[in-house]
């Protein structure tokens, strides 16, 4: 068993930036240490666990099942250390100047934003509000670093963040409404064959709906990739294009009835929408209200 007394806790800090990067490299330069001190750190901590802690990976490390045991008590631990430095700190939203930096793509503005800066109004005037889409795989990392706040969207690859699930959501067909594919529908369904005789448009910043057309074998169909989802409801009213998108978004599409929306049995076509933070911070007051204010509002 190691004894608290005799650990250099500055290993935990050594330990935390290298369990947060994957890469001992990056975390080097974020605690402003050289690679060779930070490799010597990792050493010195192995030696006292008796762990190898981390293993090579592609790209960098991975951590081991001891690792991942170990990193939960120390982002704890390091939360309420940060929480104790900061308690004397009032946080009054309604007199608060702070800036709220979230990650959210094109469409989760769209779903979000609206109602989030209406309660935000009225309950912290004051503050601003930055959004951005981050790659999904540096959201976790810009999470812990302090560069966004919150993430909201459905981000598998944003490991080792704490979240809280808001609300389920499903991929459909979205056309026309007398787009010549309806008249096969059942019941607001179509067989899966039939898609294989539709022309699609694609989002490129939307990774999960191209992976979708991919198992189907249905890439070569893609006739048109767009950056963002907001050119999309006019290019469908337009075109026999077809796009495939979430339910709750495209059903606020308006007129409603210049769309048809079908539920084919997609593959991977249910998906969880999370709002993600760093466990780091999950002691700050501003973190804390403004957690429980996007729960509040949008858990289902």
């Amino acid at each position: 068993m190691t004894n608290i007394e005799t650990l250099d806790l500055n290993l935990l800090r050594v330990f935390d930036a290298i369990y947060r990067t994957r890469n001992i490299s990056r975390a080097a330069e974020q605690l402003g240490l050289s690679q060779p001190a930070t490799s010597q750190a990792l050493t010195r901590l192995r030696l006292v666990l008796r762990d190898p802690i981390f293993e090579r990976a592609m790209g960098g490390v991975r951590p081991t099942e001891r690792a991942d045991r170990l990193a939960r008590s120390v982002q704890a631990g390091m939360a309420l250390f940060e929480a104790g430095l900061q308690e004397s700190d009032q946080f009054d939203p309604l007199t608060s100047t702070e800036e709220v930096r979230l990650h959210l793509t094109d469409i989760g503005e769209a779903r979000f934003l609206p109602k989030l800066m209406a309660a935000m109004e009225e309950r912290a005037p004051h503050m601003q509000l930055q959004a951005r889409a981050w790659p999904p795989g540096e959201v976790a990392a810009a999470l812990d670093t302090g560069q966004l706040h919150i993430a909201i969207g459905f981000l598998p690859a944003a490991k080792d963040t704490a979240k809280e699930d808001l609300l389920t959501d499903r991929y459909a067909l979205l056309l026309r409404a007398d787009h010549p594919i309806t008249r096969y529908a059942k019941s607001g369904s179509l067989a899966l064959e039939r898609l294989n005789q539709l022309h699609y448009v694609a989002v490129r910043s939307h990774t999960d709906t191209l992976r979708i057309l991919q198992m189907l074998h249905l890439e070569h169909q893609v006739r048109l990739v767009t950056s963002t989802f907001l050119a999309l409801p006019a290019i469908v009213r337009s075109t026999d294009l077809g796009v495939l998108m979430p339910r709750e978004i495209a059903q606020g599409f308006a007129p409603a009835e210049g769309f048809c929306l079908l539920e084919p049995r997609l593959p991977l076509r249910d998906f969880t929408v999370a709002l993600h933070w760093s466990r780091r911070y999950q002691q700050v007051p501003m973190q804390q209200w403004l957690r429980a204010l996007v729960i509040e509002l949008f858990k289902a």
